[in-house]
């Protein structure tokens, strides 16, 4: 029986750990505050960022769809692993050996991790055959698109030789099953059995947002190769070719600082800008672009501003027309602006920088046009302008373009340059543009995504856990942010709660033990106070948050969550201290008025005669007071 991992080993993995560079791989992640992070839900598709990570405490939580949890159920639910491979994958990324309880060995890997595992082991064959003699067809190849040994590397470019099975067997001495090599898709079967799917090819490794090789691409070479020019890995359960994106690894990273992604048609197109320094650049693998597509880098772009670019690049035949419009279908899908750059005399990226070098390719892209510039041309290219019969028919093609565009700032200089390239009357534009507006129904995209951008939803300020939850309520049984009442009594228990539970250390164990024992008006967040009460023998710890959403009832424990994970009004972090311990020194105070005003009572109704009682009552009250010019000296 295979062996359990040692508890202490999985909170030292977690502790070792920041959950916001895991996230990271996968959502482009921007400061919401001290210590806390926001971007677009990968759970979800949202216009405004809803999705929130405290790295501090090592939790997650959308407070759109609800989805919460700590760097372990985000992998597992990313990337569809089990919890052990999960523990697995980050103990190698922190360098820690795992220990396995109950005498057994280690488990065998999941099917996940042997795929990616075969995958890499290909890989490396296919470089290292690269420079094998055989290999002189796929080097001419790159030579003569003007990528050198260097360019190779830096891709990670391989060879598969022309054979039935050198990669099969290679790979079955590394310990891999014919199952497993099967389910990576680097082997097929035919009459004559199982044998390599890659042959006489160049092979480019496609990796996933995390850099893991998932599949591979490969360029025919050979004239007597009867199969298709491009040959990509099948459906595995790791690649999945309408959510990849060709060079996102090598690329995620300026995308989210410039705000920039250009999307070109091709692995040379990529290298050739990346190459040209323009790093942005990605490429769908073996599909148009689509839908899932646009989620992966509306995550990746931090895509609710609407001050980012997407900038496509077409060629200029019938397919690149076919492309262009369907991409122009999902534009509005995005929040930042699009853009087509077209190459001077049709050259995609790879060939101009062939013929023309490096800077040709820069200026390409710098030369971009807007898309409903682009698309409103397209359009009239297709009528006869010299006839009235022409003109009509193209503005009626043309004005619901226009009338889609999101920017209403635009929108009136588009309707005048309709006009101008239509040669008619600007009233006649403008009365087609609004009819076609007025006359077209918000699809399904366009009503989730139309529109100028929402302002995101973690504004600054007490109002900021609130405003976050507000985005998109999330369908939960028990108590959240966004249920709770707005008074001044509510919204200083909240605060208070989540000072102790995001910044436990500032606040004290001492102060947050007061804290709990305090009187609370709202019974949710009373019982989110007792659950930190009954775990003050863990205070501070690494899974303290964890353990307090297990210790209150299950619909509580998103409430709990949500404490732990909302942003706090954005401060210094000199200023930070004196606020978490502020707002729950008021807490306490509060309680403590409540407690004077209750023994003033007392003492009113209280006879004089009976001294004893009177005097402990007096005793009890000057107690309070001290209690109180203590508080606010501290």
């Amino acid at each position: 029986m295979a062996g359990r991992i040692r508890q202490s080993d999985i909170e030292e993995v977690k502790a070792r750990t920041n959950i916001a560079d895991i996230v990271g791989d996968y959502v482009s992640l921007r400061p919401a505050g001290v210590g806390s992070l926001k971007g677009l839900c990968p759970f979800h598709d949202e216009r405004s960022p809803s999705f929130h990570v405290r790295p501090q405490v090592g939790m997650y939580h959308c407070f759109g769809c609800g989805e919460s949890g700590d760097v372990y159920s985000f992998l597992q639910k990313m990337d569809h692993v089990s919890f052990t491979e999960a523990v697995e994958r980050l103990a190698g990324r922190v360098g820690l050996t795992l220990h396995y309880e109950d005498g057994g060995a280690a488990p065998e890997q999941g099917n996940r991790a042997r795929i990616l595992a075969a995958n890499t082991a290909a890989e490396e064959f296919f470089i290292e055959k690269l420079a094998a003699p055989e290999a002189d067809v796929g080097r001419r190849f790159l030579g003569e698109r003007g990528f050198d040994a260097a360019a190779a590397a830096h891709f990670g470019i391989g060879f598969a030789p022309k054979s039935w099975d050198e990669l099969t067997k290679h790979l079955r001495g590394r310990g891999f099953s014919q199952d497993e090599l099967a389910a990576a898709g680097l082997v097929s079967a035919g009459d004559r059995g199982v044998y390599d799917r890659f042959r006489g090819r160049l092979v480019w490794p496609i990796r996933d947002v995390t850099g893991q090789t998932i599949g591979f691409g490969a360029r025919r070479l050979l004239d007597d190769d009867n199969g298709p020019k491009y040959l990509n890995t099948p459906e595995t359960p790791v690649y999945h070719k309408a959510q990849v994106l060709y060079g996102l690894d090598l690329a995620k990273r300026e995308i989210a600082r410039s705000r920039q992604v250009v999307v070109v048609e091709g692995y040379t197109d990529v290298m050739a800008c990346h190459l040209a320094g323009i790093t942005t650049a990605v490429a769908t693998c073996g599909t148009s672009f689509g839908v899932d597509h646009i989620k992966v880098l509306r995550r990746v772009l931090g895509d609710d501003s609407g001050l980012g670019e997407v900038v496509f690049t077409f060629d200029p035949d019938a397919a690149g027309q076919k492309a262009a419009m369907r991409a122009f279908s999902e534009e509005q899908r995005f929040a930042a602006q699009t853009f087509v750059a077209v190459g001077p005399d049709g050259l995609d990226p790879c060939d101009l920088r062939l013929a023309k070098g490096d800077d040709a390719v820069r200026r390409m892209i710098d030369s971009k046009k807007p898309m409903f510039e682009f698309m409103i041309k397209q359009v009239l290219t297709q009528y006869n302008l010299d006839t009235v019969e022409g003109r009509v028919a193209a503005l009626r093609a043309a004005a619901p373009v226009v009338s889609d565009i999101r920017d209403p700032s635009l929108k009136p200089g588009y309707t005048r340059e309709l006009a101008r390239m239509l040669g008619m009357e600007l009233s006649e534009v403008s009365r087609a543009v609004a009819s076609a507006r007025s006359s077209s129904a918000p699809t399904g995209a366009q009503s989730s995504a139309g529109g100028q951008p929402a302002q995101s939803s973690a504004q600054r300020g007490g109002a900021d856990a609130r405003s976050a939850a507000t985005a998109q309520t999330p369908a939960i049984d028990g108590p959240s942010l966004v249920s709770l009442p707005t008074d001044h009594a509510t919204r200083l228990e909240r605060d208070a709660l989540m000072a102790m539970l995001q910044y436990p250390s500032m606040v004290g164990i001492d102060l947050t033990r007061r804290a709990t024992q305090t009187a609370f008006a709202n019974q949710s967040l009373a019982v989110v106070r007792d659950g930190i009460a009954t775990t003050l023998d863990s205070f501070d710890s690494p899974d303290w948050l964890a353990r307090i959403a297990q210790e209150v009832p299950a619909p509580f424990s998103t409430l709990v969550t949500e404490l732990g994970v909302a942003p706090i009004p954005e401060r210094s972090e000199k200023e930070l201290s004196a606020y978490v311990r502020g707002v729950t020194s008021s807490l306490v105070e509060r309680d403590l008025l409540r407690r004077k005003a209750d023994l003033l009572g007392r003492l009113q109704r209280a006879d004089p005669e009976q001294r004893e009682a009177y005097t402990a009552l007096q005793r009890e009250l000057v107690q309070i007071e001290a209690d109180r010019r203590k508080l606010r000296d501290e």
